[in-house]
């Protein structure tokens, strides 16, 4: 009875959501598309001609604010493990990157293999053991930094969710030094309640 008052709760809230209503209402396909909105307003990530490659893109809420704003001759490369509809300006792969198959795809749709851009939406599937979920949280961040160090050219940049908790300083101490500036940033569309927040890094210095 628990799980169902729980779960009717999630989807009272879901619809009366004000940003799950202008998502709708705007054409995006998630709340999260203003996340990115909001982010790119502000630092400025998202150019014509730019390079992006999405990861963990399913339903494509970011994809689809990053190929409007690349429009005409940027590409948004989008990777998920989940099926995503198609969209304009964006080559879906439903792989995972973690995988030498996945990655190879990815670095194959990348012009010179390369990227101005990389975003990551990535959360763990949350099994409610917060330490459990943490962990993973920042496993696919450190996963993200790395792809990022492999494809983002110099002066590129990363946006990534993170979560405050166990290894949050971590990564972002390593992160840090790669790029000239790190900044952490809560959209106004992310929930008050919620723990997560965004790295917003940018110029890319390789080693």
């Amino acid at each position: 009875m628990a799980k169902k008052t729980g779960k009717r709760t999630w989807m009272n809230r879901h619809v009366n959501d004000p940003w799950v209503q202008r998502s709708q209402k705007e054409g995006y396909r998630s709340r999260a598309s203003y996340k990115l909105l909001e982010l790119d307003d502000r630092h400025g990530l998202l150019k014509p001609g730019r390079i992006v490659v999405d990861l963990g893109a399913a339903p494509g809420g970011w994809s689809q604010v990053a190929a409007e704003r690349v429009r005409p001759n940027g590409l948004v490369v989008a990777l998920d493990l989940l099926p995503m509809e198609p969209l304009a300006g964006v080559q879906v792969i439903q792989a995972d990157f973690e995988e030498e198959a996945g990655l190879d795809a990815l670095l194959s749709a990348l012009p010179d293999g390369r990227a101005d851009l990389v975003l990551s939406d990535l959360s763990p599937n949350i099994s409610g053991v917060r330490v459990a979920d943490q962990a993973r949280s920042m496993g696919l961040a450190e996963l993200a930094l790395e792809l990022a160090q492999q494809v983002l050219r110099p002066g590129g940049s990363l946006v990534v969710k993170l979560f405050h908790g166990a290894g949050f300083d971590a990564w972002v101490a390593t992160a840090r030094p790669l790029f000239a500036a790190l900044r952490i940033r809560k959209p106004e569309a992310s929930r008050a309640e919620s723990r997560e927040v965004y790295a917003v890094a940018e110029d890319f210095r390789p080693a």
